[in-house]
């Protein structure tokens, strides 16, 4: 069992929020300076949060044809610039771990090459010890019958051939 691989990763975690969060608070803030990133930016993604935050909302308490008002201008850029914030934690969260997800895939792929490299090499020293194999048995075949084509009186170890 790995001991500290949990808590490694969460720590590994908490670090890439921790440096991504004054990146995220800078866009945050050039964006309530910015008068084109409030209205164009900002702004829509803030009150189509609003909208479907309200709508969820009145269903669940059973307003069904009620009609949701839109945020004000500074309203809506700061809860857009909150999100824009939070996304920007979320992706660069999201790029690590695929990352991480990539760095797996590969050294795996690497480690399954490897195998099969090696299954290979091990299918082809089989191979070649079956026709070893095959070669020794045809060569005690061949024994054999030279063997058995031999005259009976020849084979006694007792004769000398002097």
């Amino acid at each position: 069992m790995v001991v500290g691989a949990f808590p490694i990763a969460k720590l590994a975690m908490l670090g890439v929020r921790q440096i991504s969060r004054p990146l995220a608070n800078s866009i945050k803030a050039n964006a309530r300076r910015s008068q084109f990133f409030k209205t164009y930016i900002c702004q829509p993604p803030a009150q189509a949060y609003h909208w479907f935050e309200m709508k969820m909302k009145m269903r669940m308490m059973g307003f069904k044809g009620a009609q949701v008002q839109r945020l004000n201008e500074d309203t809506a850029a700061e809860l857009g610039s909150e999100l824009l914030g939070e996304a920007i934690v979320f992706l660069i969260g999201g790029a690590c771990i695929l990352a991480e997800y990539m760095r797996q895939s590969s050294n795996s792929a690497k480690k399954e090459e490897e195998l099969q490299c090696t299954l290979r090499g091990l299918e082809q020293q089989v191979a070649h010890l079956a026709l070893t194999v095959e070669e020794l048995d045809a060569r005690i075949r061949e024994n054999n019958r030279l063997v058995l084509s031999l005259p009976a009186g020849s084979l006694d170890p007792r004769e000398k051939t002097h």
